[in-house]
């Protein structure tokens, strides 16, 4: 296994990014229902949805290199992940 590069890091917080505007689009599940109302989802359906990104941040937080203790990140801000987790593991937990 090689290092990851600069892109691919890139690549991996725009993912990131992605996960952050899934749990932060709704603050509810009433709001999920408005703002996709041809979804058949149901809350329970949702709140699994809102899991697994609050996982997969998680995932992508705790990335590290080859040797498995030094992180991947370096200069990356990771306030509105951090906020997304909390607000995800409230909607969930």
């Amino acid at each position: 296994m090689e290092e990851k590069t600069a892109d691919e890091i890139a690549a991996i917080f725009s993912a990131a990014g992605d996960s952050v505007t899934v749990i932060n689009a709704d603050a509810n599940f009433a709001a999920y229902q408005t703002a996709n109302p041809t979804s058949s989802d149901t809350e329970a359906e949702w709140k699994g949805m809102i899991q697994r990104n609050t996982e997969h941040l998680e995932i992508i937080k705790a990335y590290t290199k080859v040797d498995g203790t030094t992180s991947i990140w370096t200069s990356e801000s990771f306030t509105a992940i951090d906020a997304a987790i909390t607000t995800g593991k409230a909607i969930y937990e």
